[in-house]
């Protein structure tokens, strides 16, 4: 069958599988920047998800609507970064950075707190934990995307093996010591630990190379995650915030709605030494060399908070930068563009 041919039942197979209220949502947010009616926005995007790879998600956050073809072709996707975690990490991936519990033994030296889990804590262990740490995160054993994560003050919980049982029958059993932040960070939104996803490829002769740099920053919540409510921006190389902060129904923030801090310029404390942290971590992967890394930054140093097997794409809307293109030449840089290039 013909790479067109093979488009065109693509193309057919993503319009039965459309989810009216996703389309709705994505293609609303598209109009914030283009007054192109709402047939030619979906069309466009169904052709986009098709030519270039592109999620609906992705067609709406990066204003590709308003791209020529040249440009579209420079955006890292996240079908792309799907495909580049299904052939660059192995299959042990998934168990060696999503299962917690073994994440944090084995980089016990870096996480920078003390955690336990209720699933297999005795109710006097839990309680002395609390006594120990009288406001903790609540975060589940598995999963992605902040979803699950909650705190508690010790003085909500009366009974601890109550408050245990429903952890284990809600499968949030991952209890830590709330991570301090360095107070700059603090200064920029203290409601959240805000931290730093820090894209990463370790290549086979050793070398290892960071693609992408992103600050993602609270907002009214107690997690910093873009899918739950947080914001993001872009950070260079120096830790340096390059623009405002967008957030995930593509609303642009030149300052902190709480804070009023200015998020363009924004220094990221110790960024070098995160960095650092995370290519001698990489190093304890052979088997997982594309890994997005976040970060907290506490005054004591960076602090890994987890790792992810399945790295999100970030890359900052050009109707925030200005900047038409965006990081695909980082991704053929680090990794090269055999995967990149590959078509359906």
């Amino acid at each position: 069958m013909s790479q067109r041919s093979l488009r065109v039942r693509y193309l057919l197979q993503r319009a039965r599988r459309l989810s009216l209220g996703n389309v709705t949502e994505f293609a609303g947010q598209v109009k914030k920047v283009s007054r192109a009616p709402l047939p030619v926005i979906i069309a466009d995007m169904l052709w986009s998800s098709v030519r270039y790879e592109m999620g609906f998600r992705d067609y709406a956050v990066w204003d590709i609507r308003l791209l020529n073809g040249r440009e579209r072709r420079t955006w890292m996707t996240h079908p792309k970064a799907i495909r580049l975690n299904n052939t660059l990490n192995g299959p042990d991936s998934a168990a060696l950075l999503g299962d917690k519990p073994r994440f944090y033994r084995d980089f016990a030296d870096m996480i920078g707190r003390e955690w336990i889990d209720a699933t297999t804590a005795s109710d006097q262990e839990l309680a002395d934990f609390l006594a120990r740490h009288p406001r903790v995160l609540v975060k589940p054993a598995l999963g992605e995307g902040g979803r699950g994560i909650t705190t508690f003050t010790a003085d909500e919980i009366t009974d601890v093996a109550a408050w245990r049982a429903t952890l284990v029958a809600e499968n949030r059993t991952l209890v830590e010591e709330i991570l301090p932040q360095h107070e700059d960070l603090a200064r920029l939104y203290p409601g959240s630990v805000n931290t730093l996803r820090l894209i990463t490829y370790r290549r086979q002769d050793g070398s290892f190379h960071l693609i992408a740099s992103v600050l993602r920053i609270g907002n009214g919540g107690v997690i910093d995650n873009f899918a739950g409510g947080g914001m993001f921006t872009m950070v260079d190389d120096h830790g340096t915030a390059q623009w405002a902060g967008v957030d995930k129904n593509s609303n642009v923030f030149a300052r902190h709605p709480v804070t009023d801090v200015e998020i363009a310029g924004f220094q990221v404390p110790l960024f070098a030494e995160a960095v650092a942290m995370v290519e001698e971590a990489s190093r304890r992967l052979p088997t997982v060399p594309y890994v997005g890394w976040d970060v907290a930054i506490t005054p004591e140093g960076p602090a890994l908070i987890e790792a992810n097997h399945n790295s999100s794409v970030f890359q900052m809307k050009p109707s925030v930068s200005g900047i038409r293109t965006g990081l695909l030449h980082r991704y053929r840089d680090a990794i090269g563009p055999g995967i990149l290039e590959r078509r359906r």
